[in-house]
């Protein structure tokens, strides 16, 4: 009875934290999926990563948030907030999840598994060897609370990021990785030091405070 217990209350206050979110209102207001849309905001709006006419993967895209920012990147200024959600788009995103997502108008979704190599295969069918300006990846596996295995885990979607980025990427391409502090973060930071020319960590401000995620932003595929 009391982990019961104990469940209720955490539930009552994560409930109480989400509904008083300002992040939360703000994507209610703006209509976006989730609160997840002004990470990749600021971390663009940082670093100037996305502009109009661009090739982007966005993995781990369910349900949506980042490729709907993403979406109205790359609409006419003067379609605004809500207008920029449907009609012309000037750029191709590219999404993919394990789990569905609902369409967004001009976004290509393919459902699977990351780790897959048919699911693979479909992106690059998608991609058709053109060579891709950024890559985002909001993809985090389901944590075991085990810091060892969930650290090889995060490792594991990381390494397969990179190796997709270091493939398809323009030389001065981006990579945008979330990744957790802890165990196996510096050992990240000096893989994507191994392939990129510039890595910046940020932690963006929508990002929960008590949240152990940060991004790592590798921009410049090192010649290998």
């Amino acid at each position: 009875m009391k982990v019961k217990t104990k469940s209720k209350k955490v539930n009552k206050a994560w409930l109480n934290d989400h509904v008083t979110d300002p992040y939360v209102r703000m994507a209610q207001k703006e209509g976006y999926r989730a609160r997840a849309a002004y990470k990749l905001k600021e971390i663009d709006e940082t670093l100037n990563l996305i502009r109009p006419g661009q090739l982007v993967v966005d993995l781990g895209s369910a349900p949506g948030a980042w490729s709907q920012y993403l979406r109205r990147r790359f609409a006419p200024k003067e379609a605004g907030i809500g207008g920029a959600a449907v009609g012309h788009l000037n750029g191709t995103i590219i999404a993919l999840d394990l789990l569905p997502m609902e369409p967004i108008e001009g976004v290509s979704f393919i459902q699977g598994d990351f780790r897959e190599d048919g699911v693979l295969a479909q992106l690059d069918e998608l991609v058709a060897g053109r060579p891709v300006d950024v890559v985002v990846s909001d993809m985090a596996p389901n944590l075991s609370g085990i810091e060892s295995s969930d650290a090889a885990r995060v490792e594991h979607l990381i390494e397969l990021a990179i190796d997709f980025a270091t493939h398809h990427l323009k030389p001065d391409g981006a990579l945008v990785c979330k990744v957790f502090h802890g165990s196996g973060y510096s050992q990240l930071v000096e893989l994507f030091r191994e392939h990129f020319r510039v890595v910046k960590p940020i932690k963006p401000k929508s990002s929960r405070d008590r949240s152990s995620e940060t991004f790592l932003v590798g921009i410049g595929l090192k010649k290998t």
